[in-house]
């Protein structure tokens, strides 16, 4: 068991982890705050929530509508 932890490069891992966590938060708040998206709101959580890092991209740039 002891190998297996030492073998685990957690300063090259933990900062994508951090932005991962980042990323979803900010996406989830503003999917809340908004009031007009591309498509309905439950499925962008599970995009968020499930698609990592690129499923917060995605929100951003497909989710989103431009405010008018």
């Amino acid at each position: 068991m002891d190998t297996i932890n030492s073998s685990i490069p957690w300063s090259l891992i933990m900062p994508i982890i951090v932005l991962q966590l980042i990323l979803a938060v900010v996406g989830l708040v503003s999917l809340y705050k908004a009031e007009a998206i591309r498509g309905p709101k439950w499925l962008w959580v599970i995009i968020i929530l499930c698609g990592n890092i690129l499923g917060s991209v995605a929100y951003f740039i497909i989710g989103r509508k431009d405010a008018s």
